[in-house]
């Protein structure tokens, strides 16, 4: 397959003069509909110009917001902005992007340009204005496939179409989580019908034993990959089956299984009716794990192989990324619903049902262990890994009863640390200040920890300056979100207005934003109020906390979590400095990471498989202050952020948790606080500035999703693919 076969392209021709309404108009859903506008400031920016209060309402979504527009309408207010020079500007490098292949890939790509990666997911997180992700699996399989992008490495992804995604999150008025699912309005997405070779729409079916399951195969273009997305919503399905890929983590364990059955096997299907050969297949976590067996079923279909072989040869090709320690996080399923939904491609592989049950079991022939996954996942590849240096460790020890013959160093699970979008996260006013110090083309170098070296010349000034805008827009944001808030929930006109002066954009701000899962113990600053009361609203040096995330529905001690902080608005020692942002998404978490002066993270080490949210931070100057968990027990070296805690934890989790509470608040009183408060004769906080420096020189580069994709390059899909065989990172 070539490179040109997996790279969208445009067909309006570009012309400097001339241009009617119509081609004007053209020309920006051409922009729209692929989602390389989404990390490009100027080209969001152009469409925020447009109606920047409906830009707003409509979920920042650029092919709504056309739609409002007539060509000629739009014409008009394109002459009004004098946008004409920035539309075709922004549509010509567009192209350009779109039909070049970096330089990076052409001398580390190798054989991936004629066989590509086919890079499994259960959930992309690109933007918010596509609702297909629940959290930070989903954020770090959209930067991945957009970094892949970046780097013109050959991939195209597989997953499902959510038509309700995950749920929009409310608080009634005594703070607890009220979900909402909501339909999303197809035709205001980027997504077209996906074409076989001969230009007919896609559909692929798959079998169970109690019928066939129909989907259709729709394109999202993400720069230069192609994301596939498989719908269930046809009239060939039952109702049951019509509403499959209604919601993100919905229903019961046959609805699970189902949608897993669908994105693994209907996926592999789907690549084949694409014409896609891959070279290599990279399943993001357990989810996609059946796609293994459906590449065995096509060797053995087609080139007359052994199930032995096909497995063997399978294995080989596939890469597998394990995400969680947390044993919840590992799908498993019982013998009846295996049987009901693999039994006819069981029949087809020539196995038995404990055959295929063995291989997802720990122990192959225990009846009483149900299917795993995870354990699929790890039998039938050759690269697995992990996201972290820890998490590595963990894994290992984890899944060690797979190789009962080894010592726990010995057991082939790597790691491959996770990195963030630099152009997706970075806000636009920290890279205008970098391209001025580091040079307009900086980001293309970013996995050079040399280019970040300049960052030390930037002026601390300016630096803080910048810094302080951000904050500002974020607490702009915050007043208006929880001004929403209260008017949604009818509450009284005079609560609505103390909105308007919430926060104080002059006190250090500490964020808080992930999923309230309890082992990410949200609520470790309640541990002691009274002092929190004495950090808050000390009268020299006050502090203030902004809070945002989603527990799952089924998860009642994640919504008390919620609630507990939520309604900390009703005691006045913290009305004004504790808030809580309703609906966490992408949109929230960019205001967040890049406005907040601190990003507080404090797990149950080491549940913290990596963590990305702090990665983000890092690109706006806001410090990390961590439990050394994931990323951060490898990432901080005493000059770059701040530790809650010194690595270790006791045999009973209650002493671990007084002990790191008893760190983080000894911590932030005694160094956050008093350096980011120590200024200097000209009101600038020197050494809190110079450990911002630090943060970005040391860590911007180390944990970028450029990095991370590159190091999947090297170490996973090349030696997959039958290229050049580096070692996966083990330590």
């Amino acid at each position: 397959m070539n490179q040109s076969d997996i790279t969208p392209t445009f067909s309006i021709p570009y012309t400097k003069t001339g241009m009617t309404a119509q081609g004007f108009y053209d020309k920006c859903m051409a922009l729209a509909s692929n989602l390389w506008w989404s990390w490009h400031p100027e080209v969001i920016n152009m469409f925020r110009s447009l109606d920047p209060i409906r830009w707003r309402h409509l979920g920042h979504n650029p092919i709504a917001l056309l739609q409002e527009f007539t060509p000629e309408r739009l014409e008009h207010r394109i002459s009004e902005l004098v946008l004409h020079t920035r539309i075709d500007q922004s549509y010509r490098r567009m192209n350009e992007y779109l039909n070049s292949r970096p330089l990076w890939a052409k001398k580390n790509a190798g054989v991936l340009g004629s066989q590509p990666v086919a890079y499994f997911s259960l959930e992309f997180g690109v933007h918010e204005s596509v609702p297909i992700y629940s959290g930070g699996l989903g954020v770090l399989s959209g930067d991945h496939i957009k970094s892949a992008s970046g780097l013109g490495v050959p991939l195209v992804a597989i997953g499902l179409f959510y038509d309700q995604g995950y749920f929009k999150q409310h608080l009634d008025m005594s703070g607890w989580q009220q979900e909402e699912y909501l339909d999303t309005m197809v035709e205001f997405l980027p997504l077209e019908p996906a074409l076989d070779q001969a230009g007919n729409k896609i559909t692929i079916s798959v079998d169970t034993q109690t019928g066939r399951i129909y989907a259709k195969v729709r394109l999202m273009k993400v720069g230069r990959v192609n994301l596939y997305l498989l719908d269930t919503d046809l009239e060939e399905n039952s109702p049951e089956d019509r509403e499959l890929t209604s919601r993100l983590y919905g229903g019961n364990n046959r609805t699970r299984i189902r949608q897993e059955l669908v994105s693994g096997v209907g996926g592999v299907k789907a690549l084949k009716a694409l014409g896609i050969t891959p070279g290599v297949y990279h399943l993001n976590e357990g989810h996609n794990a059946f796609a293994t067996l459906e590449v065995i079923r096509e060797r053995m279909h087609e080139d007359g192989k052994s199930f032995e072989d096909a497995l063997r040869e399978t294995a080989q090709r596939t890469v597998f990324t394990t995400h969680t320690p947390v044993p919840a996080g590992h799908d498993r399923f019982d013998s009846g619903l295996m049987e009901e939904h693999l039994g006819p491609l069981r029949d087809q592989l020539g196995i038995s049902h404990e055959q295929l049950m063995g291989l997802g079991r720990v122990e192959p022939y225990n009846p009483d262990e149900t299917f795993c996954m995870t354990v699929l996942g790890l039998k039938l590849s050759r690269y697995a890994n992990a996201v972290s240096s820890l998490h590595g460790d963990v894994s290992r020890r984890m899944w060690a009863h797979l190789w009962p013959h080894r010592t726990e160093e010995e057991i082939p699970i790597g790691h491959i640390t996770n990195g963030v979008h630099i152009p997706s996260w970075m806000s636009w006013q920290m890279k205008t200040l970098f391209e001025r110090y580091l040079g307009q083309n900086w980001t293309q170098e970013s996995i050079d920890p040399n280019e970040w070296l300049d960052v030390h010349n930037i002026d601390p000034g300016e630096l803080w300056e910048t810094h302080n805008a951000l904050k500002t827009m974020l607490i702009t944001f915050a007043r208006r979100r929880v001004s929403r808030q209260c008017r949604r929930r009818g509450e009284a006109d005079e609560v609505i207005e103390q909105t308007r002066n919430l926060l104080d954009p002059q006190i250090l701000t500490i964020g808080f934003g992930r999923r309230f899962a309890t082992y990410k113990r949200a609520t470790m600053l309640l541990d002691d109020i009274n002092r929190l009361d004495r950090i808050c609203n000390n009268p020299e040096k006050p502090v203030q906390f902004i809070f945002s995330g989603k527990a799952h529905p089924a998860d009642h001690p994640g919504k008390e979590y919620i609630q507990q902080i939520a309604n900390l608005r009703q005691d006045p020692r913290f009305a004004n400095r504790i808030v809580f942002i309703e609906d966490y998404d992408i949109n929230v978490a960019r205001h967040l990471v890049q406005g907040v002066d601190v990003w507080l993270n404090n797990p149950r080490r080491p549940h913290e498989a990596s963590g990305t949210s702090g990665m983000k931070a890092v690109l706006n100057g806001a410090l990390n202050f961590s439990i050394l968990d994931g990323w951060w027990a490898e990432a901080y070296d005493g000059t770059n952020g701040f530790a809650i805690g010194k690595g270790t934890t006791h045999v009973d989790d209650n002493v671990t948790d007084r002990r790191d509470a008893a760190s983080l608040f000894d911590v932030l009183e005694h160094q956050v606080v008093p350096l980011y408060y120590k200024v200097d004769e000209h009101g600038l906080p020197v050494d809190w500035i110079r450990r911002m420096m630090f943060s970005f020189s040391t860590l911007a580069w180390r944990f970028s999703a450029h990095r991370m994709v590159a190091d999947y390059v090297h170490h996973a899909y090349l030696p997959a693919a039958g290229g050049v065989s580096c070692e996966m990172p083990m330590h």
